[in-house]
């Protein structure tokens, strides 16, 4: 059974811990070994956030390094263009296609790059969603990771059923009915 590495990137505040969550227990509730490690920079002040996530038969490390993650699950732009390094040759990247200016660009000292997602498209295949869009319409505008959790659950061996057990038993009751729906979206999205 191979491994395999995924790499979910964002802002802090955009939720990437809660995705890393419903996906390491969604895989281990299929039986496989997962290991997850979480890399936080300025989270609290809008920096980046990165989250690795590995499993497979045996896992010995949660550790993604460059040219090793066979998807890169971004909930903004610029965070995919920070992660492409590390995907593999025939690697995916998932994106909200949503920018959020980091403080270079709100200082003016620095603007933000245009045409993200043709530039990644370049030197990767990349889905790329209005997952803000489909949050807001699950409810809460804070539900862009589990669009993007949806929307990547689709193309994988993990049964419907085990993500929406595995949303039940993660995210917290007040939450829960925004979440189910916005999985729901995700995973239903024609992308």
């Amino acid at each position: 059974m191979k491994t395999t590495n995924i790499m979910i990137v964002g802002v802090g505040g955009q939720g990437t811990l809660l995705a890393s969550r419903i996906l390491g227990n969604a895989v281990i509730g299929e039986g496989y070994d997962v290991k997850l490690s979480e890399v936080h920079g300025m989270s609290q002040r809008g920096g980046s956030v990165v989250t690795y996530v590995k499993f497979g038969e045996k896992v010995y490390s949660p550790i993604i390094g460059q040219g090793e993650a066979d998807i890169v699950l971004a909930f903004e732009l610029l965070e995919a263009c920070r992660a492409l390094p590390n995907l593999r040759p025939g690697g995916r990247i998932i994106v909200n296609a949503q920018s959020i200016d980091p403080m270079p660009v709100i200082t003016g000292a620095a603007q933000y790059p245009e045409s993200i997602v043709e530039k990644l498209r370049e030197k990767a295949a990349v889905t790329a969603i209005d997952a803000l869009a489909l949050a807001k319409e699950a409810g809460n505008s804070r539900a862009v990771n589990v669009v993007l959790i949806g929307l990547m659950a689709k193309n994988t061996d993990i049964p419907y059923e085990r993500w929406i057990d595995t949303i039940k038993t993660t995210v917290p009751p007040k939450f829960l009915d925004v979440n189910l729906k916005a999985f729901d979206l995700g995973y239903r999205c024609d992308n």
